[in-house]
């Protein structure tokens, strides 16, 4: 199936100029991932979640060294980022530029930061949206690391979180004990950072008014756009569509197609307020108003469409859709 289009990594050139000064040429990575040859000489390449994770799992890989995500990201400077993450060093303190980072960061990645604040500590989650493996251990140091690093650098300080949580099954490498000089545990559920909540007041030296007043309404508008095309309950609905004319379509398949459990996707579903009968119906609605606007199928056609057992049934459930029958409805349409 092909993804939705907000399922979309950024790949800027910086991280092909990291890569090659780690000992790490493109042509290399990209064979080792079984990704386009030419995929490095394309300006601001887009990948999948999955081509993603094969990239970092090709790094990890060819570098064999356990702390490459961290090296990468510490060495690269804050001036080749792109105007989405750049955006929060310009914050007006550390909690400002969190902020920033979580809500711009689905404009280079579908990775969701969650931050949760309580009076001692704010632990912040790493979560992929279109994926229901663990994400390379990789890539998760480099979020740890552009966490850190937009507070040690916005602040001038060497901020200290007060632990790591990771799901890496083996034991930190020296480099992560010396870069983080905070409790590492491994093995946990989720990957995720937890840091003090006094230090979120830390101020930015940076803080740069005239330029967030610039930025905002830019990325905040493509930051609506990718929203609106990864609205969960449209793309269940549209999956529906697709699927429904074979039978009614079960939540377990739609799950599979959209790469996560049974369990979780009836919990998203719920979060936006909704449930996959009420989507089922909404879809068969939907669905249903187009087929007979077109006028090129028969009632009965139309109800086997859209996955009804029988014409009456169909007739009950336009009746209680729209009001009127479907004869009636497409005599009016």
């Amino acid at each position: 199936m092909n993804r939705d289009t907000s399922d979309r990594c950024r790949l800027p050139q910086a991280f092909w100029r990291a890569a090659e000064r780690f000992g790490l040429p493109a042509p290399a990575l990209l064979r080792q991932a079984q990704l386009p040859a030419a995929l490095h000489v394309t300006p601001d390449a887009w990948l999948t979640t999955a081509q993603y994770f094969a990239l970092w799992h090709a790094v990890e890989a060819l570098s064999n060294d356990p702390a490459i995500g961290l090296r990468m990201t510490v060495e690269t400077d804050t001036s080749v980022h792109p105007p989405a993450t750049m955006s929060a060093f310009f914050a007006r303190d550390y909690r400002d530029g969190l902020g920033r980072l979580a809500r711009f960061k689905r404009l280079c990645t579908p990775e969701e930061l969650t931050l949760a604040d309580s009076s001692a500590e704010c632990r912040i989650a790493l979560r992929w949206l279109f994926s229901s493996e663990g994400e390379p251990d990789a890539a998760a140091d480099v979020t740890f690391a552009a966490i850190l690093e937009l507070g040690r650098r916005g602040t001038g300080r060497q901020i200290r979180p007060l632990r790591v949580e990771m799901t890496r099954s083996s034991p930190p490498s020296p480099m992560h004990h010396s870069y983080f000089d905070a409790p590492i545990r491994t093995g946990c559920a989720g990957n995720a950072l937890v840091l003090r909540s006094s230090d979120l007041d830390l101020l930015f030296a940076g803080h740069n008014p005239d330029l967030l007043a610039i930025l905002d309404p830019s990325l905040t508008a493509s930051l609506g756009e990718i929203e609106a095309q990864s609205s969960l309950p449209e793309q269940v609905k549209i999956l529906i569509k697709r699927r429904i004319a074979s039978g009614k379509p079960e939540i377990g398949d739609v799950a599979r197609e959209l790469g996560m459990s049974e369990r979780t996707l009836q919990r998203r579903i719920t979060q936006h307020g909704a449930s996959y009968r009420s989507l089922l119906d909404e879809a068969r609605r939907e669905l249903g108003r187009v087929l007979l606007a077109d006028g090129q199928n028969g009632i009965d056609e139309v109800a086997f469409l859209l996955g009804f057992q029988d014409t009456s049934s169909f007739y009950r459930a336009f009746r209680g859709w729209e009001g009127v029958t479907p004869a009636a409805w497409r005599n009016m349409n």
